[in-house]
């Protein structure tokens, strides 16, 4: 296979690195300066410098030389860059099929990823998603890890799983892809909370009520949307939730843990040099389940904490003070 990567931040570099151990694979970048120095260097140093590049990745600046002969395009940008993305591979001409590993809820329109997708590409291209708990630097260490490949057609998913399965990055099939894209987007909201938790040193005992809780949160969601509650138990769900609410190299739960200190959002968004998609996802995540009637106490005291100027021991109060209940009312 000819992979086309497209975006050469961290995590998009961690992949055109781990898959060009099955494939042959073109790392793209819109920075034609960044591709020069990739080039020379054989690595990525703005975001992964102690990863060199195995010999089958190469690097463009042009997209249309990346993706011209290409069998699949996997789109790793922010959320903000899918639509954009899409829309230039469709004036293009490009038909091969498409994976994007952008995770969250388009800003301001609720969309999620398939939406996008289904707007602005050929309704026969197959397309389908990469998600899962995975660091990039680990990946790119080729230390082990799973993820999971996501498609409305189960055919599409299960032949890129055995093409692209490497011995360290393993690799699943699902036919649930508005699941997986629900468990991407709302494990970094609560990723931020849960690093708020720790930042205020509540420990252990309360962490792991927020996770619970919060996955039950996202479980709701995923049923009013149509999605199956096994894929919140796996790879997609608490897997990719667990690493992101609990592990140091996570941006959202960094975001968290600045909040805790006391900065503003402002602050602790410039102190990461890197997107924190679950800044943006909360709003469109709290929005939707508004819609829905779908009740998300945290992603709402989330939302609250990050655009609303409420002080973090107002949304622990009202989030511990809240009425009691069965544990598995909805």
């Amino acid at each position: 296979m000819k992979l086309a990567v497209l975006g050469a931040g961290a995590w998009g570099t961690a992949l055109a690195i781990r898959f060009a151990d099955q494939c042959d694979v073109t790392l793209w970048s819109r920075d034609a300066e960044q591709v020069e120095t990739m080039r020379a260097e054989r690595a990525n140093p703005r975001y992964l410098a102690d990863a060199p590049f195995p010999p089958a990745l190469s690097v463009s600046a042009s997209l249309a030389d990346a993706v011209a002969a290409a069998d699949c395009v996997l789109i790793v940008t922010p959320m903000s860059g899918l639509r954009g993305t899409l829309r230039a591979l469709r004036e293009l001409g490009s038909t091969s099929p498409v994976l994007w590993a952008c995770k969250g809820l388009e800003a301001g329109t609720m969309k999620f990823p398939h939406d996008v997708a289904n707007e602005e590409m050929d309704p026969a291209v197959p397309r389908g998603m990469l998600s899962g708990p995975s660091f990039a630097q680990e990946v790119a260490k080729g230390l082990p890890g799973a993820v999971t490949i996501a498609a409305t057609d189960a055919a599409f998913a299960q032949r890129i799983v055995e093409t692209l399965n490497t011995p360290v990055l393993r690799l699943y099939a699902s036919d649930d892809l508005i699941g997986v894209e629900i468990g991407a987007a709302v494990k970094n909201v609560l990723a931020i909370a849960a690093g708020v938790c720790d930042g205020l040193g509540y420990g252990l005992n309360a962490r792991a009520a927020l996770l619970t809780r919060g996955l039950a949160e996202m479980s709701r969601f995923g049923a009013a949307l149509g999605a199956r509650a096994e894929t919140f138990m796996g790879l997609a769900g608490i897997g990719d939730l667990l690493l992101t609410a609990t592990g140091d190299l996570s941006r959202n739960r960094r975001v968290g843990l600045k909040l805790a200190e006391g900065l503003t959002l402002d602050q602790a968004l410039a102190s990461l040099g890197h997107v924190a998609e679950g800044v943006p996802t909360a709003r469109e995540v709290n929005r939707q389940a508004s819609t829905l009637g779908v009740d998300m106490p945290i992603t709402a005291a989330v939302c609250r904490l990050l655009f609303d100027g409420a002080s973090v021991p107002e949304i622990v109060s009202a989030l511990m003070e809240r009425a009691p209940k069965m544990e598995a009312q909805r």
